[in-house]
């Protein structure tokens, strides 16, 4: 079966130029072509888009469609004064669309609703500052705040939030991570010793397979296909696993190889497996499962026994699991046949190295950790971590998400990180963990969270269970969202609530000291330097270093042990800080000026696994239960093409043929004709958790090819079917892609 639109084209090709030069003409074309030509180049900015690393050698274009979107998008000639907000009372902006609302334009001023008004007002900056410290100040404890990170923040604007609450005394820092990634730290670190990938962008080179799971790198890393393709050309097989048939997996064509514009296009997956939704850890057992019938058939020329022997502990009660695992089973939740087990398992192992890239299709299920233990062993059989051309690559989708993590912002930091934070500064830090994003929705409800500060993002949106994330932020004394642009969070607020407009990451930062650059990590472990271009949208909008700094001199006064002018005034001094508080920051300052920054050390990638036995551990998961009422199905949540997380910069789906509507739910031909439904319909969903429902009216049925007893549904729009207690054993990350749904023509 093809897309709804009944084609087969390649994904990338001529419309991906025609739509970058689309969005470039919102800049203005002469800006915009002059800002495109700045992205992830040396001396530029880092897109601030996804996290895929850059090659060493560049070209002139090194962006993506979606990265010149994420760049135009933010780059826009559009502006938001105080004469918009003096239009448009908050009751009027929820009505519009989130669509609409960021199209609007960039932030200009500080903003302030105070406790009764209908709509924001223009603020000076100093009053803004004295606001938050005033409400911080008078709360009964510190855990009465929160401070969110989108990952779009920088290391250094991350570094000094971290600081800033734990200085004041609390360990509230949830982020993204906890929404999207947290699974793959978990699974990871638990099985070799580190949460993060062990791969470079190198290593594709080197690999004679690699398997994409769980991802959909044609909309939401797209010059991961530039990679994809090379490897495929030089012979690598490529193994595909995913429910829905995604046209960025099947087929590619380069938009800067002029064989595309004549047509030309190539293959991208070798297999294509569209697994039932929640049956990956079905799959890969039944894999690794034909993976050692092969090894019994001929002992010692498929199983690294040097390498689990010397590096591994567990093997023998995992493979001992799996013997008693029943075929049938696995065939059924994974939707699979074995045959097609067989053929995979037969791959792996004729490939001598072996990469396993994977993202949220597979970090966000209720068995989300279980997913990434699986993909552990996987690699583990084959000794395919450690050595060059193999090893776990999991797949950021925001820029900076895995770079502040890495400085610290997480609601449960490592003993060794408090312990070197008080070294440097001289304050002891809160050690007892704080609220990650789910718990920091139920503490907002329960009135126990009554200060909100979002650096970045749009959490009213971006999280689950929507009306209960409203009702908590509402119930908030303050409210206070660093931001580029409008969106539904500045909308949703507490009693008071204010909005600080902050740079771009594509604008010139001028500081003290002078221009200012700033740093991210990519997925690959790699920290590179990011400077601004552009000038600024508005004379009044300050940098988020800068803003940090100036919330935190209010909250904390001439008590804090921490020169925040000083650090804001020269983003050097705050880079040396950090290189003296996290392990694989030395030299800091020089490294990150090299051309292509630095890498993180990872001692996997040599080896030394950082676990209690010093050695990489085998997992035994069981099956989890998929079970379904009868006539129900399994709903995820995806993304549009012309979206970045929770940003909408259109509503054209092009790869999936879907157009002009995002409520949407896309199925199988056989579970609608079931239904007594046919394509364009219009529904009603609703999820089904412990008894409770939640519903959406009005989503229109597109036939999709995508497995029976599944379905798809566009983020955010469907996050209110996600209830906020449904979320991965031991990662908390709410599980978009697994709702158990009814489906209802619409009254």
């Amino acid at each position: 079966m093809r897309d709804s639109s009944g084609k087969d084209e390649p994904a990338g090709g001529p419309a991906s130029v025609v739509a970058v030069l689309r969005h470039a003409r919102g800049m203005g074309l002469r800006r915009g072509l002059a800002a495109l030509s700045h992205v992830n180049q040396p001396h530029g900015f880092d897109c601030p888009g996804c996290a895929w690393p850059d090659p060493d050698r560049r070209g002139a274009v090194e962006f993506c469609e979606n990265g010149a979107k994420a760049v135009a998008h933010e780059a826009t000639a559009a502006r938001l004064d105080r004469a918009f907000f003096e239009r448009h009372p908050i009751e009027d902006l929820l009505g519009r669309s989130d669509h609409w609302l960021e199209a609007q334009g960039r932030l200009t001023e500080p903003l302030l609703r105070r406790a009764g008004s209908d709509r924001y007002q223009a603020i000076g900056w100093d009053e803004a500052f004295a606001k938050i410290g005033a409400a911080i100040r008078a709360l009964a404890s510190p855990h009465e705040a929160v401070f969110y990170t989108s990952g779009r923040t920088s290391n250094e604007a991350a570094f000094l939030y971290q600081l800033f609450a734990r200085e004041l005394g609390t360990n509230n820092l949830p982020d993204c991570s906890n929404l999207c990634h947290e699974s793959s730290g978990h699974g990871l670190t638990r099985s070799i010793g580190v949460g993060k990938g062990t791969v470079g962008l190198a290593d594709f080179a080197l690999a004679d397979a690699i398997f994409v799971i769980g991802q959909n790198p044609g909309t939401n890393h797209p010059r991961m296909l530039t990679t994809l393709a090379a490897a495929r050309r030089r012979g690598c097989r490529l193994v595909a696993i995913n429910p829905l048939r995604e046209r960025g997996l099947v087929r590619f064509a380069h938009p800067q190889e002029v064989r595309s514009w004549l047509g030309g296009s190539q293959e991208i997956a070798d297999l294509y497996l569209q697994v039932r939704l929640g049956g990956d850890v079905a799959l890969l057992q039944g894999i690794m499962k034909e993976l050692l019938a092969l090894e019994d058939r001929a002992p010692g020329s498929v199983l690294d026994w040097d390498f689990i022997r010397r590096h591994t502990q567990g093997f023998d009660a995992f493979r001992a699991a799996l013997a008693e695992r029943p075929w049938e089973p696995l065939v059924e939740q994974s939707g699979i046949p074995r045959e097609a087990m067989r053929e995979v398992a037969e791959l792996y192992a004729r490939a001598e190295r072996t990469i396993v890239c994977w993202a949220m299709g597979l970090t966000q299920h209720r068995h989300a950790v279980a997913n990434v233990q699986e993909i552990a062993n996987l690699l583990l059989l084959r000794g395919n971590i450690g050595r060059p051309g193999a090893g776990p690559c999991p797949v950021r989708g925001h820029s900076n998400v895995q770079g502040d993590r890495t400085v610290g912002i997480t609601e449960r930091p490592a003993p060794q990180f408090l312990a070197a934070l008080e070294r440097e500064f001289g304050f002891a830090p809160p050690r007892e963990p704080g609220l990650d994003s789910v718990g920091a929705i139920g503490a907002m409800h329960a009135g126990r969270a009554r200060v909100f500060v979002g650096l970045g993002g749009n959490f009213a949106v971006a999280t689950p269970d929507t009306s209960r994330v409203e009702e908590g932020l509402r119930r908030c004394d303050l409210t206070v969202q660093i931001s580029t642009k409008l969106n539904r969070s500045h909308l949703v607020c507490g009693r008071e609530a204010l909005v600080l407009p902050c740079l771009a990451r594509s604008e010139r930062d001028l500081q003290a000291s002078g221009p200012q650059m700033v740093s991210v990590e990519d997925s690959m472990s790699m920290v590179h330097a990011s400077e601004g271009r552009l000038e600024p949208a508005s004379a009044q909008l300050r940098s988020e270093p800068a803003i940090v700094a100036g919330i935190a001199r209010a909250v904390l006064g001439p008590a804090s042990r921490v020169a925040w002018e000083e650090l804001a005034a020269d983003y050097d001094r705050i880079r040396d800080r950090i290189e003296r508080v996290v392990p694989g920051f030395a030299r800091y300052n020089r490294r990150v000026r090299e051309p292509g920054g630095f890498v993180l050390p990872s001692g996997a990638r040599e080896r030394a696994f950082d676990t209690p036995s010093g050695r990489a551990s085998f997992a035994v998961n069981a099956l989890p239960d998929l079970a379904v009422a009868k006539g129900r199905l399994r709903l995820t949540t995806i993304r549009s093409h012309d979206q970045f997380n929770t940003t909408v910069y259109g509503l054209e789906d092009r790869y999936r043929g879907i157009s002009g509507d995002r409520r949407v739910v896309l199925m199988h031909p056989h579970d609608l004709a079931e239904r007594g439904l046919a394509p364009g319909d219009r529904v009603d969903l609703t999820s089904h958790f412990r008894g409770e429902t939640r519903t959406l009216l009005g989503f229109r049925t597109v036939a999709y090819d995508l497995p029976r007893g599944c379905a798809a549904a566009y983020f955010p729009e469907a996050n209110p079917l996600v209830p906020v207690e449904s979320y991965a054993e031991g990662s908390r990350t709410p599980t978009y892609k697994s709702i158990e749904i009814s489906v209802a023509a619409s009254a």
